[in-house]
């Protein structure tokens, strides 16, 4: 007993802090985000990139053959860990014009701007040449996995919480 008394106080420490826990769920309210543009938001220390997609950004990313992508997984903690990187487990489900993802490349960690300079209408991360199509798949360069997607839950008042 004396030594889970003496032990407690070390181990506690390593728990999250209040202001760490508050990050932890970030509601961001969206209903007026307009097709075509993207908002970033800050979450955990990094940037999420939440985007309104057009139709024919959705028709671009639904183009793409999964299989011949570098990166053939859907790294969506909101499905099952082996689903495909196909574009509707990329997307938010039940509203696949909107795609949210961790704006952090996956190479060495770069935020890559969603500038249309990529050759996919996607982002492409300047520092090191990766390209991600409009699904956020890597499509080319040297970054191994897609960027990912945060767990997340979105309400039918159009409230995005991440966390």
């Amino acid at each position: 007993m004396a030594a889970g008394a003496t032990v407690w106080p070390l181990v506690n420490q390593m728990n999250p802090s209040a202001n760490v826990r508050a990050v932890a769920l970030i509601p961001v309210d969206i209903p007026d985000l307009e097709p075509g543009t993207q908002l970033t938001v800050k979450w955990r220390g990094n940037s999420v990139f939440i985007c309104h997609r057009t139709d024919a950004e959705i028709a671009l990313a639904r183009a793409d053959k999964v299989d011949e992508l570098p990166d053939t997984y859907a790294r969506n903690p909101n499905i099952p860990d082996d689903a495909a990187a196909s574009d509707e487990n990329r997307a938010v489900a039940g509203n696949e014009q909107l795609l949210v993802m961790i704006g952090v490349c996956t190479h060495l960690g770069c935020v890559p701007p969603g500038d249309g300079a990529d050759d996919f209408g996607g982002w492409f991360c300047p520092s090191h040449g990766s390209h991600y199509v409009t699904a956020g798949r890597i499509r080319k360069g040297p970054a191994p996995q897609n960027l990912h997607t945060p767990t997340m839950v979105l309400s039918d008042d159009m409230v995005l919480t991440l966390g």
